[in-house]
């Protein structure tokens, strides 16, 4: 698992008026590290030019410095047009030091409107960062994005670069390839593209889109770990589709000694969510144009809106660990017993038995679950654990049973109805249940009841109190769970208001009301692997003063996996969450049963280090999970 974390001050770099050759916009950087900070390459837009681009600045690539990484200064324009096949404009710059020289290679437009035929890659050559003396068309054909590698491969320079990246019938996809050359110069000549180009799919890299109207585009200059070569680079999903279209950023590992080979990649790990992302010459856009590394931190340099240039760091070893094929699935390891619950006799829980609240009381690990019987009807179960695995108690008889008249059936006679996804906190001496109750006639309600911790223990389950409903009627409103601490002499209930985790405050515990308002907490994330939905899991558990919140996250597909975030002291402010999943479904009992690839919690205990998540599989069967808490915590914090 891994966190991005944007920098605070980003943007880095804007536009600046009195600079006529940026006026309009600054973007897509690339960046080199030294003992004496940062150098900044990047494309630098000016005011239309109605006698050359009427309807688009033109495109030069300015130079900037920073001591510290984040301020910038000594901003000057390095390259501007002036070839034949740039002189409509030079963008994107990847800039790299190699064997005492600087390349910098760029996208060049050689004519207007643009197009396949003439957008290619270029390059200019300097001895000095700033004073780029030759310059040569690279790719006489379509191409974008190439960069170089900063070290000989088996004793070849290398070139990582995306071709075709403009649509035509003849070459409707784009390509990411490597071209290798004894020298750099080899790429300044055109007999080797067209003996290169003419067996283009020897050189390719495998296919990165996951979809026929997906776009992939080169994003860093790699760089090279203890794993292999590691690339950022632009996934854009739906991209002929501009009303559908989102920019992504995503990370590659290639193998060390054979780039063209891929051990692995991450799903979108950054789409644009910032102001300074979603609005701006070309909206809703992230890409990400540079990398470098700082001891053990990744910083990714990307253009936000075709308008800025801003930084988002992550630790690195983190995001090799989630990289590494022949490492343990994500950060939960599933217990070899999984599953532990599962459907049994002709009552109350044959069809299914999954998604149970967990509480550690008494010495053991107590678990209610839904259990699901032949006709679709859900009652809460009763397991006990010492261990939290081994299932040493399990009762015939539900210990709760739909009671209250909004969780009787009313509608299909074989569909669902009843008591779904219990959640468990105690505060005092009482243990609190908060569940979905459906009647199958109308919309699922939250509703909350309680027992003496004494009764509890005792199996006294008839002292459950009267179930109160606490989310509004008709609201798509599911997954309530209480934070397990006041705040502030209040008490916090979570719940699902359509797809977003919202909260809202108590004065107390007697539930005389539905909850009247959403305090929005966490959102789905447009491109991401929890795009259409995000809930709460278990409980958030408190952890110095702050709480951990397991959420699950959907799927525009509807594959449900689970994040991490940190929540302040409030319980209403997310301080860190997760890129990227950290538990998805993977074991034929999570991707196949009553619903295909899904893992649901609504339980989750701690013991020493150790985190114990209970979750559902494929809605069928009750599994656990375990991970180390100070694993978590490092990564969130």
């Amino acid at each position: 698992m891994f966190v991005l974390r944007r920098e605070e001050e980003n943007p880095l770099i804007s536009p600046e008026r009195e600079h006529p050759w940026e006026a309009v916009a600054t973007f897509n950087p690339s960046a080199l590290r030294s003992d004496e900070g940062v150098r900044l390459y990047y494309r630098a837009m000016g005011n239309p030019d109605a006698l050359q681009t009427p309807h688009a600045g033109l495109s030069s690539i300015g130079s900037a410095r920073s001591d510290d990484g984040i301020h910038f200064h000594s901003r000057r324009q390095v390259i501007a047009p002036e070839a034949e096949w740039d002189r409509f404009g030079c963008e994107d710059p990847r800039v790299t030091f190699f064997e005492g020289t600087w390349y910098c290679f760029y996208t060049a437009l050689g004519g207007f409107p643009f197009g396949p035929d003439n957008i290619k890659v270029a390059v200019a050559v300097g001895d000095t960062p700033e004073d780029f003396t030759e310059r040569h068309l690279v790719t006489p054909f379509n191409a974008k994005t190439a960069a170089l590698f900063p070290e000989r491969i088996d004793g070849q320079v290398t070139l990582l670069l995306t071709v075709h990246t403009d649509w035509t019938s003849e070459y409707p996809r784009p390509t990411i390839a490597l071209a290798r050359a004894k020298n750099v110069s080899d790429f300044f000549n055109p007999d080797y593209w067209r003996e290169w180009h003419d067996h283009l799919a020897l050189h390719a890299l495998p296919e990165f889109r996951r979809a026929d109207n997906d776009h992939v585009e080169v994003g860093a200059a790699p760089l090279k770990t203890e794993a292999g070569w590691l690339l950022m680079y632009s996934y854009i999903q739906n991209y002929y589709d501009e009303h559908r279209r989102i920019f992504g950023v995503e990370a590659a590992l290639l193998d060390t000694f054979n780039p063209q080979k891929l051990i692995s990649r991450t799903y979108p790990l950054m789409v644009p969510e910032e102001v300074y992302e979603e609005y701006g010459l070309v909206p809703r856009i992230v890409f990400p144009s540079g990398a470098t590394i700082v001891r053990e931190t990744l910083e990714i340099w990307y253009g936000a809106a075709d308008t800025v240039c801003a930084k988002a760091t992550l630790s690195l070893p983190d995001l090799l660990q989630a990289l590494d094929p022949t490492g343990p699935a994500r950060t939960f390891v599933r217990s070899p017993k999984n599953p532990i619950l599962t459907p049994q006799g002709v009552g109350f829980e044959s069809r299914a038995t999954f998604n149970a609240g967990a509480i550690d009381l008494g010495g053991s690990v107590h678990l209610l679950y839904r259990a699901m019987d032949a006709h679709n009807t859900s009652s809460i179960g009763y397991a006990r654990s010492e261990d939290g695995i081994t299932i040493d108690e399990r009762l015939a008889e539900p210990c709760y049973a739909p009671r209250a008249e909004f969780e009787q059936k009313r509608g299909d006679p074989e569909g669902n109805s009843g008591c779904e996804d219990p959640r468990l906190v105690v505060f005092g001496d009482r243990l609190y249940m908060s569940y979905i109750a459906y009647d199958g006639a109308h919309a699922p309600r939250g509703a909350i009841t309680s027992i003496s911790t004494e009764d509890f223990l005792a199996k006294r389950f008839h002292r459950w109190t009267e179930s109160a409903l606490i989310t509004p009627d008709n609201v798509d409103d599911k997954d309530i769970g209480l934070l397990p601490h006041e705040v502030n002499g209040q008490y916090l209930l979570y719940h699902r208001v359509s797809s977003r985790i919202c909260a809202d405050l108590l004065p107390d515990l007697s539930f005389k009301k539905p909850v009247v308002r959403c305090i929005e907490i966490m959102a789905p994330r447009e491109g991401m692997w929890d795009a259409a939905k995000v809930g709460i899991a278990a409980p958030p558990i408190k952890v110095d003063g702050r709480y951990l919140l397991i959420y699950h996250g959907v799927s525009h597909r509807g594959r449900y996996r689970f994040g991490a975030a940190l929540l302040d002291p409030s319980g209403l402010a997310v301080l860190a969450r997760t890129a990227d999943p950290i538990f998805e479904p993977e074991l034929p009992y999570e991707k196949q049963g009553e619903i295909e690839n899904v893992v649901f919690s609504c339980g989750a205990i701690v013991r020493d280090d150790t985190l114990y998540l209970y979750y559902g599989g494929a809605d069928k069967v009750l599994g656990v999970a375990t991970a180390s808490l100070a694993h978590i915590l490092k990564a969130l914090s």
